[in-house]
């Protein structure tokens, strides 16, 4: 048996976990040293070892479709990508990257396309996530620096959370808060969001603002601390912000942001007479075309108000992906340089000397919309994707597909065979996955961790900084790329952190370059700076060229998207509590797939009769750009005029289910961010003539006139299918070619269809006009053991375990598989608080994120009974 400490490869909170190895495979559990979470994990972090499976993995490089060796595979790329520079120049290149990159990886990519090809067209995902974030604080501070920690949140009087559904996207950090609130009854919770969600579970004020407003009540906050006369002014352009401040009073804010005057009122009160106070902002913030602004509006109130660099206070962004602070480090994203360096010729010639090029770039590159854009034009020649799923992640989806169907050379890095954006590919390198590689990554409150390997990689999988290097040594520059070990490669970047920096830069990891190998491999998690000078930030000097902070004039502005009699409702994404991003690793975990197993589509109560719509109908929802097909669920703290539908859905997991399909590509101008949170749209029922249950031992290419959602289960595959053109005859014709024996029924309620192979269920079909009624637990039983008799063949043939159905209902606690049933029955008995639910059924007792869900249904019985 071994034990290997390494990182979650989730969420921006940065999670310790513990992997064991032994005969019995791979178990994790939590980190009980680890500073961000000592020990807690959710359900994500919990199930990471039902991910190490070698299923649908990329084992081996691949050219035009067919395997390779790692040999062939570079030739060829090295071959066409020299091609397309000397013809086209090196801005015909460009690299897509990804916070879920190790910083190693990162910091290897950057220096190839930046350093020696020449361009900077290397932008990432992140740049869908946090660039508004960092455009933020560089404006502000001078340089891209979260002044925060996790231990100011627990020790703050008011927490102010906007545009975070925490409780679901960073659960473990918002069990933290949980635990802070119950132990200092006078901390106040604000959430800001236009939707009521899990994380106002806590709250003492929910403001649900309408969609873009924010920048308004932030604005309307700064106007009250300056009449106060309590505003701090000794910052550059004070006067500016100050004087457009002034026009936001009350009814103007209230008015612009949909909102009672008394609640404003109320929000004020608490943060100006709070002693301390942190604002805790994420996707809500940033996915905007005047992001940038929303997040300067937050951090000019904490500058004024004197909340700012010190313990319990301050503005700070979440990220949302493990490593997206570590690419922003070493320089990941299009607009900037290595080490927190920007294109100013210092810089320039800094980096230039590190690296010993003459080939850096000189000025920015295309951000991730752009390059896109400009691959669908023909102007970006060349494209290699790592470690991301383009094709689903950004807007218009559309027409990112359309643009890389026609670019000449697409090169994908990758951990899975098969992806949306992999489809595209002419060549693939096989990466090594979370568990294989190692490197480091660095959270939301800058703290560096590492992940460290406790697999043997499989197959011919490599790290990505080694696919890199030998990338780079096709291209010609294999003496600036010799490293052995990401050892070397984290010296590196630690070294250049360090390079001529007196205390000018911000970020300075220098004290580590000096690491040994065994040092490295031992290493504790840490939070930046760590300099052989000082490993304190100077907040309230800022790192601007005259060493002041700066207020950002902000003059706010709604969402860009309108709407009319055609698209009359705003649709937001986001992210569900069990999944992550595409899917592409939770989605083939089952028991991630028990509590939300479909796109649903939430919307209000007066929505739902407004438009016809009732709960578990399925919809279309429309835009200018596209269509999603998804499941009704009528929410009451959904804003009336509002939709809201998840992110994660993609072509390998179910048909017409990809929400950024609908987004359209507007971008703030200053972080070139997305407006992905505001989408003008119309939503329509839509009652198909039958809707099934499919369960089935291999994967089937389904017609195309069915609409499909796949779902992971235990022993078996399955499909929920819906459609208005008859698929049985099709599955007939199917199971006849496969050779099996079919066994068919016909009831009142539907066409249902079982075919077997030498006594073993090969595939069951069930359908009705409404969702069959099915009993999931004794058909994946089925398919594990052979049924007993003719009897229990004709009870499966009915969808039924031929005894009473083991219905579980929804499962809400996915840690422990709890169902909403057992939960109902349980209070029914007695108990009647979450504590005591935990200690009947252990729900609500391992990472918390249904607790929410358990205190609703609490909330349910005493309705009830009253």
């Amino acid at each position: 048996m071994s034990e290997t400490r390494t990182t979650c490869p989730y969420c921006g909170v940065g999670c310790g976990v513990i992997a064991q190895v032994d005969n019995n495979g791979v178990t994790v559990r939590g980190d009980p040293e680890h500073p961000a979470n000592f020990g807690r994990l959710c359900v994500k972090g919990a199930a990471l070892a039902e991910t190490t499976g070698l299923s649908g993995r990329l084992l081996q490089p691949m050219v035009d479709g067919a395997t390779a060796s790692w040999s062939q595979a570079l030739d060829t790329a090295g071959e066409r990508l020299r091609a397309i520079i000397a013809q086209h120049g090196p801005h015909a290149v460009a690299f897509y990257a990804s916070g879920q990159l190790l910083t190693e990886d990162y910091y290897a990519a950057n220096k190839l396309m930046k350093g020696f090809i020449g361009a900077a067209n290397i932008d990432t995902n992140s740049r869908l996530c946090m660039s508004s974030a960092v455009t933020g604080y560089k404006r502000a501070l001078g340089a891209d620096v979260v002044p925060c920690s996790y231990e100011d949140i627990e020790c703050s009087d008011l927490v102010v959370l906007v545009g975070s559904n925490a409780a679901w996207t960073h659960p473990v950090l918002y069990q933290r808060l949980v635990q802070a609130r119950s132990a200092n009854p006078s901390m106040k919770v604000v959430v800001i969001d236009p939707r009521r969600t899990a994380t106002c579970d806590i709250a003492d004020l929910h403001l649900s603002l309408l969609p873009g407003s924010d920048a308004g009540l932030f604005v309307g906050l700064l106007n009250r601390i300056v009449a106060e006369g309590d505003a701090r002014s000794e910052f550059d352009d004070a006067a500016e912000t100050f004087a457009i401040a002034r026009d936001w009073n009350l009814e103007r804010v209230a008015q612009f942001c949909g909102l009672d005057v008394a609640d404003v009122v109320t929000f004020y009160d608490w943060f100006t007479r709070a002693s301390t106070a942190i604002t805790l902002y994420t996707m809500g913030i940033n996915q905007s075309a005047s992001g940038s602004d929303k997040c300067n509006a937050i951090i000019n109130v904490h500058l004024a108000s004197g909340k700012f660099g010190r313990e319990g206070c301050g503005p700070f962004s979440l990220t949302g992906q493990p490593n997206a602070m570590g690419g922003r480090e070493v320089g990941g994203l299009a607009t900037q340089l290595a080490a927190h360096m920007n294109f100013e010729p210092q810089d320039l010639a800094r980096l230039a000397r590190f690296w010993g090029t003459e080939r850096l770039a000189q000025t920015p590159g295309l951000m991730a919309v752009d390059l896109f854009e400009a691959i669908g034009k023909g102007d970006v020649k060349a494209v290699w994707i790592m470690g991301t799923n383009p094709a689903v992640s950004l807007p218009d989806s559309h027409a990112v597909c359309q643009a890389l169907a026609a670019c000449p050379l697409v090169i994908v890095s990758e951990v899975v065979a098969d992806t949306d954006t992999s489809r595209y590919a002419h060549i693939r390198f096989p990466a090594q996955a979370w568990g294989e590689k190692n490197g480091t990554v660095t959270n939301s409150e800058r703290r560096i961790s590492r992940q460290r390997a406790f697999l043997t990689a499989p197959g011919e999988t490599r790290p990505d900084w080694w696919i890199v290097a030998q990338m780079a040594k096709q291209l010609g520059f294999a003496q600036a790329f010799g490293w052995q070990s990401a050892w070397e490669v984290f010296c590196e970047h630690a070294a250049l952190s360090g390079y001529e920096n007196r205390g000018e830069r911000a970020f300075d990891i220098g004290a580590l370059a000096e690491l040994t190998h065994q040092q490295w491999d031992e290493m504790t998690p840490v939070r930046w700076p760590v300099s052989t000078g000082s490993s304190t930030l100077n907040l309230w000097q800022g790192w601007r060229g005259n060493q002041r902070l700066r207020l950002v004039a902000v003059a706010p502005q709604g969402m860009k998207t309108t709407c009319d009699a055609l698209y009359p409702l705003v649709l937001n994404s986001g992210r569900i509590r069990d999944q992550w991003h595409t899917m592409t690793r939770t989605g083939t975990i089952s028991r991630l797939m028990q509590h939300i197993n479909e796109p649903l589509v939430e919307i209000a109560p007066e929505d739902a009769g407004r438009f016809k719509l009732n709960e578990g109908a399925l919809c279309r929802v429309n835009s200018p750009r596209g269509v999603m097909v998804g499941r009704v669920t009528i929410h009451p703290g959904q804003r009336p005029g509002c939709v809201f539908t998840s992110m994660h859905w993609n072509n390998r997991f179910a048909r017409q289910g990809r929400v950024n399909a609908l987004v359209s590509p507007v971008c703030d101008p200053d972080s070139g961010q997305p407006e992905s949170k505001q989408t003008a749209v119309r939503i329509m029922a839509w009652q198909p003539r039958w809707q099934g249950e499919l369960f089935c031992r291999s994967t089937l290419t389904l017609p195309g006139f069915v609409h499909w959602w796949r779902k992971s289960a235990d022993n078996a595959l399955r499909y929920t299918l819906a459609g208005d053109s008859d698929i049985f005859v099709w599955l007939q014709q199917y199971c006849v070619a496969q050779g099996w024996q079919l066994q068919l029924a016909q009831w009142e309620r539907g066409l249902n269809l079982l075919a077997w192979h030498d006594g073993n269920l090969m595939l069951g079909f069930w359908s009705a006009a409404t969702p069959p009624q099915i009993d999931d637990e004794a058909i994946l039983c089925a398919f594990m053991q052979k049924p007993e008799n003719a009897q229990a063949r004709h009870a499966l043939l009915g969808g039924k375990s031929g005894g009473i159905p083991a219905d579980k209902g929804v499962t809400i606690c996915s840690c422990f598989n709890v169902g909403e049933k057992a939960i109902t029955q349980a209070i029914a008995n007695g108990c009647d608080t979450v504590q005591a639910l935990g200690q009947a059924l252990r729900c609500g007792s391992n990472c918390g994120s249904c607790i929410p869900e358990l205190k609703a249904l609490l909330a349910q019985k005493i309705t009830l009974n009253d």
